[in-house]
Formats: C-alpha cells, structure tokens, sequence
C-alpha cells in the first residue's frame, strides 16, 4: 500500500475525533443559539473530558466558568467549537493559534458557498490555520459526534429528538443537512454509530481525510460517505485504497450523476462534481458500493453492521409463494446473482414431506407451512446443508406477524447462526419492530421488499470479491509526456509504437503514385484512411475506403476520398492518406484514455466501431490498470 502524505495522514486525527478537552466559542445560554447546543449536548451526554466555556461577556454558562478567550484558559485544547459569525472567524483563529489549539470545527458560513470574496475568505483561514499547525473541518458544516466517547460537536438539531446508539457503523458527509437525515435514518432503524462527520466546505479535512481515519478506529466496521464532489483525487483514491486494505466495507451515496445534479452539487459545496463515469469505475475499483437510493444506503450498510460477507456467492430462495419465488428470482437475475439448483437428493427429502412442493430454487414449500410449521425449519437446513448456499432468503408473506411464525422465526435464525457460520440468512415478510430487533440480535435483517434483499445480496457479492489490497498507485514503465497537441491517425499510432503497443503496419501518402507504392509493399487487399488531426470520424465524410484489391482501386482510393472531404469538409487541412493492411475476424473495440480533472488519467474499453457513441458501451477504470482490472474490463462489456 502506498505510503500516505502528511495531508492523508489520518493519525493526525485522532486528537480532532477522540478529544480530551474542548472548548466551546461563542458559548451560550439561550437555548436557541447555536453556541449553547454543542454545550448543552457535551454536558447531557456525560461527556468525560475537559469543557471550557469562551465568552467573554458572561462569567458562566450552562454551570462551567466562562473565559474570555482561549487563551485565558491556560491550559491544552485538543478541540475548539467555533460557534461565531464570519466576521469573527480570523481573530479566533488567531487566538487558537496563541493558545496551542490544535483542531477546529468551524461551524460558520458566508464562505466558498457563497462565491468569490467567501472563496478568498476560506483560503486565507485555511492557510491561518495550516501555518499555525491546526487542523479545521469546515467552514459551513455541522460539525462531528463520536458517539462511543460522547463528543458532540455539532449544533444540529437532530440530536433534540434523541440519540442514536453507539455502534459499528462510521457515517461522514460533505452535506450537513443530508448527514443529520442519515443519522436519524440510523437512529430510526438502530443502526449503531461509532464516528459521524459532516465536512462542509472542506476547507482542510475532507471526506478522505475521515474515510482514512475511520478506516483505522478500531471501533468502525463499516463506512457510510456522502460526497457532492472531489477536489483531491488522490487523497480519495488513498482513503479508499486504506479502507479496501483494512477489510472495511464503505458504501457510497455520490451525487451529481446527471448535468443539472452536478450543477446543483457544485453550488451547495464549492466542489468540483467531476465526470460521473470517473468515479464510477474509481468506486469499482476501489472496492466501493455505490448506492442509488438512501433506502438502498442504508440497507447495505445495515446489514454488513450486523454480519459478514456471505462465505459465497451462491443464494438460495425459500419461499411459501410461487409467484414472489419468481418475482425474487427475477430480481436475483437483474442484480447479477446466482441461484444453483438444488441437489436431486435434497430436493427428493423435501418432496417426501410435501409433494406438491416446487423445489429446484426457488423452493416453494406453499401455505403447507401454516399446518406443518417445522417443514420451514427441514426446508431451510437442508438449503444450506445440502446447497452449500452463502446466502437464503426466506419470504413469508404476512405470516411475520403472528405469534407463531415469530417464534419459529427466533428459533429458526438462531440455529441456523449457530449451525452454518459464514452465511447470510434474511427474511421477507410483514413485520413489526420488535421482531425485527429480536432478529437483528442472530445477524439476520428483515426485507418486507424481497427486491430490496437482492439489491443488498448484490452488494454483499461485489464486497465478497474484493481482494483484500488496496489497488496500485503507481505501474511499473517510464511515464510519457504528451503534447498538447491533436494527432492525426498515423503520428498517434507511432506513438502508441514507441511505447511498445502492438499497432498495424503502416504507410503514408501524400499522392495517389505514393498510395500504390505503399499499398504494394504492404500487400493486397489494404484500407486507406484520410489523414486529418480535424476529423474524428473518417467514414462520415467519405474518407475511409476498404478492400483495396489491386494498384488500379489504390489510385482511384485516394482519389475518391480527397474529393469526398473536399466536398464534405473544404476548408479542412489533409495531410495524404495512410494505408495499411485489410485485417479481418476479430471483434472490433475502442480503448481510449481521458484525463479527469479530479480523478486523473481514466482508461476506457468499449465495443468499437462506426456505431461507438450510439452504442456506448464502454467501462472506465483509473489509471494505472492491472491485469486483473483489464480483464474484469473486458467481462464488463
């Protein structure tokens, strides 16, 4: 794994997430001013370190001595909350400075969101802060919790309705308002937090700084980001590299998939949305679940809190319906899953207790189970005893919420836990919240979607086949510089020569006289191509002519296609023609390179041909590529 810069570094964190003193800025008693929540969470939450009060206007707040200043505290602060206006932000920094500070959380705003005076109002407290040695998350956020150590340093409201539980489960998001919606999404469904951040404007910490650090607390399992955008490439493709070698699984909402939500992202944060494709195959190849939906999102992250990833990729489906057994396997189908069949031997036990039964997988035992409820418990042991399945899910319609089926469900999870560790086993069924925490205790979640199962099932796959490196940062090979310059087809595939990349031969030709030379030392049958930095598309204008059988066609070849681009193109400059050898068979591809602003060099594969923008089907993948990821390319197509 490649070693982090300082900037990187997460261990410089640990201070900022695990503080053990904080001092609150603009420190307040009135309820309703942001600089009394932070205070008042501290205390409520038993907060065990040092609190320090800065206002220099009261004597005391919220029963702690007030100072004037934070360097009238004399003594270390690993955490100053700056809960002030804008127009206070450089003197108190200034202050923190002095006093030897050494994190911040700026929760102000009136900065890059706004424009460009705030933009330059950022980079000078952030270069305020750097010289001074301090690390800032912010400005414009709502700051950060680490639950397990009572550290809330946030203003957000959220926290008013209740808490959530301390868990396993890191969440960091650049927005502020969708990181208080996603940690009340925790709080609702008893998702267990361990660290939760909201970066804003990312002045310095950004999300990869967390990610990275997270992925190193050994109190986080799983990782949770929101991002609108990236203006380090490199220091994300580290944090996830980090987390990928850590055996972390982090599951991703990006936004900004579209023009218009791109637009809309780099409005809200200051943050460059980059190209979508970009960090598709970034999150691919790093090991990251992108998800689509918040539902999804969490789902996800919820179920790999409470298990592990399936010990293969093989699912079984139990099912007391026929129709929602194909209507699940049609969903296994779309999310790419496996559903083997299962043994003759396994199937011939079950049909000796129901006949009618359909077994092959789906298995569907039918409503027989509401008469004979142990058939459920035989049905299910001998899927994954006999089926060697990593992966069941069981869809009992609305039978979850009599009491019965509830017991049978209890006993049912807990001896299949305890006989087949390393497998996943989810239930689908109408369901009440008790039940569903009683089983969440045996590692199993409860689907009322069977869909949604399946898309978690998908991500539970792609997590299963990540290997536990982190991916290259760098390939073996002398860089090349290239010009700023557009080349035409025979000057590119000289340099594609020079670096060792296998290329046809080639000649070219400036006169029809040299166009048969070139066409007889290469040998017949040949293709001449119009040669032309300005046209993309060659066959569009006429300028591409195949099958050249003899001298005669060569001549007439290179006279036809300057006539065509004249015709088609007169004002454009044409260098000749090149000629080279007709090849035949094969499968015709495109393999490309485009540079992202953010992300650097990106490697495209797709199907080749007239037809490639119509077609587009293409897969990305950053630079460089390693001969696993090439061939993955290729599958993906």
């Amino acid at each position: 794994m490649p070693t982090a810069s300082p900037v990187l570094d997460s261990s410089n964190l640990d201070s900022f997430f695990s503080p053990r003193s904080i001092a609150v800025v603009g420190a307040s008693a009135t309820p309703s001013k942001i600089g009394a929540m932070p205070l008042r969470y501290l205390i409520e939450n038993g907060y065990a370190g040092q609190l320090f009060s800065i206002n220099p206007a009261r004597p005391e707040i919220q029963g702690h001595k007030a100072y004037p200043s934070l360097q009238a505290v004399g003594q270390p602060i690993d955490l100053a909350i700056f809960a002030i206006p804008v127009s206070q932000v450089d003197a108190a920094i200034a202050d923190a400075a002095a006093a030897g500070v050494k994190n911040i959380v700026l929760f102000s705003s009136g900065f890059a969101e706004v424009g460009i005076n705030g933009e330059q109002a950022q980079r000078r407290i952030a270069a305020q802060a750097r010289d001074a040695g301090i690390r800032l998350l912010g400005p414009n956020c709502l700051g950060f919790m680490n639950v397990r150590e009572s550290v809330y340093a946030t203003f957000s409201p959220v926290l008013t309705t209740g808490t959530a539980p301390a868990g396993n489960v890191g969440i960091v998001s650049q927005s502020g308002a969708f990181g208080a919606y996603a940690y009340g999404m925790a709080r609702q469904r008893n998702v267990g937090i361990s660290t939760w951040v909201t970066t804003g404007n990312e002045a310095d910490v950004q999300v990869a700084n967390c990610i990275a650090w997270l992925a190193r607390d050994p109190a986080t399992k799983v990782i949770m980001a929101y991002i609108e955008g990236c203006k380090d490439g490199v220091r994300l493709k580290a944090a996830l590299a980090a987390a990928r070698a850590a055996g972390k699984p982090v599951v991703i909402v990006k936004v900004g998939r579209t023009e218009l939500g791109a637009m809309a992202a780099a409005s809200h944060t200051a943050a460059l949305a980059g190209d979508d494709a970009a960090y598709e195959a970034l999150f691919r190849q790093y090991g990251a679940w992108r998800a689509r939906t918040i539902e999804e999102f969490f789902d996800v992250a919820h179920t790999l809190a409470v298990g592990e990833v399936p010990a293969n990729g093989k699912l079984g489906v139990l099912t007391v319906s026929g129709g929602v057994g194909v209507l699940i396997a049609d969903a296994a189908a779309d999310a790419g899953l496996d559903l083997p069949a299962l043994p003759q031997p396994a199937q011939d036990l079950i049909l000796e207790r129901v006949p009618f039964a359909a077994t092959r997988n789906p298995v569907d035992i039918t409503g027989q189970v509401t008469s004979d409820i142990g058939l459920l418990e035989l049905a299910a042991h001998t899927m994954l005893r006999e089926g060697g399945y990593g992966s069941l899910i069981i869809f009992l319609a609305a039978a979850g919420l009599t009491p019965t089926m509830q017991a049978m469900q209890l006993k049912l999870a807990e001896g299949l836990r305890r006989e087949f560790p390393g497998r996943r086993v989810m239930f689908s069924t109408l369901s009440d919240p008790v039940q569903e925490r009683a089983l969440e205790a045996f590692g199993c979640l409860n689907y009322p979607d069977p869909s949604r199962a399946m898309r978690v099932l998908a991500a539970l796959e792609f997590f299963r086949t990540q290997t536990a490196s982190a991916a290259p940062e760098s390939a073996p090979g002398a860089p090349v510089r290239l010009l700023a310059t557009t080349y035409n087809e025979a000057d590119a595939l000289d340099l594609l020569h020079a670096q060792d990349v296998p290329v046809v031969a080639l000649r070219r030709a400036a006169s029809a006289e040299a166009a048969v030379t070139a066409a007889r030392e290469l040998g017949f049958p040949v293709v001449m191509k119009v040669l032309s930095c300005a046209i993309t598309h060659k066959s569009d204008v006429g300028g591409v002519v195949l099958n050249i059988a003899d001298e005669p066609q060569a001549a007439a070849a290179w006279e036809r296609i300057h006539a065509n681009v004249r015709r088609a193109m007169p004002d454009t400059i044409v260098e000749g023609v090149l000629v080279a050898p007709m090849v035949r068979g094969g499968v015709e591809c495109i393999l490309g390179v485009h540079r992202d602003p953010v992300l650097g060099a990106m490697v495209m594969l797709g199907a080749g041909g007239v037809n490639v923008e119509l077609l587009r089907d293409v897969t990305f993948r950053v630079a460089p590529v390693v001969h696993a990821e090439a061939l993955a390319m290729i599958g993906e197509l």
